[in-house]
């Protein structure tokens, strides 16, 4: 392990707000810099606490990314990193209280250095997953397996393990992480130090690497990191609608048979999309894209209506209406294949084949105007828009078929208590490899992600929260989940670090980077066992296990 120490003398800081555009900034201060109030893109994180800190500033080099740590190091300052984008629904980015700092990884955003030869790319932890994939395309260079929403920093997804979908294990892991070859991070250090110090870690300490792969930000700053490409390839692409009687029998077939596999599942609806999705020939013709429909911008009038009538639902209880609804919503999205095109801009059919940068991840929203929030993403908390919670888990190979039996279980109890999933498009179903990451999955499983409608009042729970709530339980609990770092309510997350058999070293390593916690959180403290209690007993929460009404066999 390679350490260098700060030793450039940098006079001046950065308080100041960073404009609003599209999509608004997650920093919020009253006077230049200070006082500041954090959020998420979503406007409200898991447990909708509000995360205040003393002032935010915002490095655009290394070495005043050292003078930050350095400053809040000697003043014995609590300190956390924001990203731009902000799309965590956990506290991952709240500091503790008013005497804290907020460091913004915002204008840490150029792409250092591409190496042809090597195939790798090095960039500042800023830059956003959709620079990445751009710059490294010019190259000739592409990455194999990132996340479907491209409006995430290199930072974010390093600090919360954020991953695509594969089983195949010949071409390289599931998760952005498992390419990182080289990062830099830039801790808090001893006095003749100056308080910062920048480590350089690598292969050359497999610990420290497979501890800082994926951190929850409690070992310092990420500055830098390098990523293994391979050269441009194509996909081929095919969706294929189905009923889901199979699905116990097939989910773990398809897996295996296509490197980048993935399904849909609408329970109530009794339907599946099979995603065949394989690398091709780059000889193959075929210029085709991927505009994922749910990641681009929507008229503000339009969201708010949606958003009425779906409260309306809500209230008053009109479950078969929903139903309705989540089967045009299905329906249209099979009509207009999901954002796909064969060239860029019209759609003749399938296979839809082109490029790994122009098929893999997508997020139209971000080329957004100014427009006075015309035009917004369908979540923007600026407007009247979605507003829903997210459960992410993945469960073990030989788990997955006793928990979709389950599930089909609970639709036979009510049919219609699932509607509400299908219509934020049901079960995302995606394949987790097993990673050398402390804190990654240490088996080969099968993520379930499942979205549902959020009241704007914390007093109202959710239509049939209680058959929701029982899914989340068998997944989490029952079938040995772990949960998606950057997802979830925080049921998810008791008793959660016993369920990682490498906790104790990756615990070692934050004491040496960062042996007086001041990266860590209360939240984060609470998460990694360390002290305090994750869930929260408060008028407007439910408990963390709630009374379930019925028993599944």
């Amino acid at each position: 392990m390679m350490q260098e120490c700060w030793n450039v003398g940098v006079p001046f800081l950065f308080f100041f707000v960073a404009y609003s555009s599209p999509p608004a900034n997650p920093i919020s201060c009253s006077f230049k810099g200070r006082n500041c109030i954090v959020a998420n893109s979503y406007g409200a994180f898991s447990d909708r606490a509000t995360c205040v800190s003393s002032l935010v500033v915002y490095p655009t080099t290394e070495d005043e990314l050292l003078y930050v740590v350095s400053e809040g190091t000697h003043a014995r300052q609590k300190m956390r990193v924001v990203t731009r984008f902000s799309h965590s629904m956990t506290k991952l980015a709240c500091a503790d209280g008013e005497n804290s700092r907020l460091i913004s990884t915002e204008y840490q955003n150029k792409t250092l250095s591409i190496n042809k030869d090597a195939m790798t790319i090095t960039v500042e932890s800023g830059v956003s997953l959709r620079q990445l994939i751009e710059d490294a395309a010019k190259a000739g260079l592409a990455l194999r397996m990132a996340p479907y929403w491209w409006g995430l920093t290199v930072g974010g997804m390093m600090s919360t393990g954020a991953h695509g979908s594969s089983w195949e294990g010949g071409h390289g892991g599931t998760a952005f992480h498992d390419y990182v070859t080289e990062m830099r991070i830039v801790n808090p250090a001893a006095p003749d130090e100056r308080y910062a110090t920048v480590r350089i870690i690598n292969g050359n300490d497999l610990i420290e690497l497979d501890a800082s792969r994926v951190s929850l930000g409690v070992f310092g700053v990420i500055s830098q990191v390098t990523v293994q490409l391979e050269l441009m390839f194509k996909r081929s692409i095919t969706y294929m609608t189905v009923k889901d009687t199979d699905l116990v029998e097939t989910i773990e077939r398809h897996g295996r048979r296509y490197e980048f596999a993935e399904l849909t599942w609408y329970p109530s609806l009794g339907k599946l999309v099979y995603r065949m999705d394989e690398r091709v020939s780059m000889n193959i013709s075929g210029n085709g894209s991927y505009n994922y429909i749910f990641f681009t911008a929507k008229p503000s009038d339009y969201l708010a209506f949606e958003r009425s009538r779906e409260e309306e639902m809500e209230l008053q209880r009109k479950s078969e209406k929903i139903c309705t609804l989540a089967h045009d919503v299905t329906s249209s999205l099979s009509y207009i294949p999901y954002g796909l095109t064969n060239n860029g801009t019209t759609y003749d059919g399938y296979p839809v084949i082109g490029k790994q940068s122009d098929m893999m991840s997508s997020g139209g929203y971000l080329d957004s105007k100014e427009d006075g929030l015309a035009t917004v993403c369908p979540w923007d908390s600026r407007v009247k828009s979605q507003f829903f919670h997210k459960t992410t888990f993945t469960i073990p190979v030989e788990n997955v078929k006793g928990f979709i039996t389950d599930i089909k279980s609970l639709v036979k109890i009510e049919p219609k208590a699932l509607c509400g999933l299908d219509l934020y498009n049901g079960f995302l179903i995606r394949y987790v490899q097993a990673y050398s990451a402390y804190l990654g999955s240490k088996f080969e499983g099968v993520e379930f992600e499942f979205t549902y409608c959020r009241s704007r009042d914390p007093l109202i729970p959710r239509m049939h929260q209680d058959f929701l709530e029982e899914i989340e339980q068998m997944g989490l609990f029952k079938y040995g989940g772990l949960p998606h770092w950057g997802k979830n309510r925080n049921v998810a997350f008791i008793n959660v670090v016993e369920k990682y058999k490498d906790a104790a070293l990756f615990l070692e390593v934050k004491k040496t980077f960062d042996p007086l916690g001041l990266f860590s959180s209360e939240w984060t403290n609470a998460v990694l066992g360390l002290r305090g209690n994750v869930t929260v007993d408060t008028e407007g929460c439910w408990r963390s296990l709630t009374v379930i009404k019925f028993k599944v066999p």
